[in-house]
């Protein structure tokens, strides 16, 4: 996923919109992982995991981003995908090996508030998210990244973020919903959009295939 915008409050709000290869395999949202009962997330087949899960017994979500930095021995690398869903069971960052891991961003969200873990392949760190309307981008919180200063301030504005996700894809660097054809032809794009509400009395999440969008190019 490349893309995360939280709200802070009640509800607690997260959208994630995930960009990916488009032949690289996935499924929708569900209760794939019988190893972290009623933890729901779209699964990547490829890897297993997630980029985005939400456990609503627990009233808490996770995201996750790929990083900048040192990447992983290819002979011991893992797929990222894991992270999401353990930080999503347990409450916390994963007590794994982070050496196996390339570099990342972590979100974890309850009620008491929104954290970011950032790994960069040497150095793992921590901090809270803001009070208000945050972007979180492959480089982290990054104020000064273009998609951050073309689209926050509309959704820091926007009571509804829904209309906010009906644009056509674009090759534009700030474009919020990209679609890009790579040299070998392949197309890298924004596969879907799911946002997670947290609430004291109600946890919900909604999905939206892009998929069928992804051929419109603005």
């Amino acid at each position: 996923m490349c893309t995360l915008i939280v709200r802070t409050g009640e509800p607690l709000t997260l959208m994630g919109v995930r960009d990916e290869l488009t032949d690289r395999p996935w499924e929708a949202p569900g209760e794939h992982w019988p190893e972290h009962p009623g933890v729901i997330g779209g699964r990547d087949l490829k890897g297993g995991g997630t980029w985005m899960a939400v456990s609503p017994s627990a009233c808490r979500a996770a995201a996750l981003l790929n990083g900048h930095g040192t990447m992983a021995p290819e002979t011991t690398r893992v797929s990222r995908g894991d992270l999401a869903l353990i930080a999503v069971s347990t409450g916390d960052v994963p007590d794994v090996d982070l050496t196996r891991y390339d570099p990342f961003h972590l979100v974890l969200a309850d009620l008491s508030g929104v954290r970011l873990f950032s790994w960069d392949g040497d150095r793992l760190t921590a901090s809270a998210l803001p009070d208000g309307t945050s972007m979180v981008v492959n480089t982290g919180l990054d104020p000064d990244a273009g998609r951050v200063r073309a689209h926050l301030p509309r959704f820091a504005s926007a009571p509804d973020w829904a209309e906010l996700i009906t644009g056509a894809h674009s090759d534009r660097p700030d474009a919020l919903l990209v679609r890009n054809t790579l040299p070998d032809g392949r197309v890298y794009a924004s596969l879907s959009v799911m946002r997670v509400t947290l609430a004291q009395d109600d946890t919900a999440y909604e999905f939206t295939d892009l998929t069928a969008r992804i051929g419109s190019k603005a």
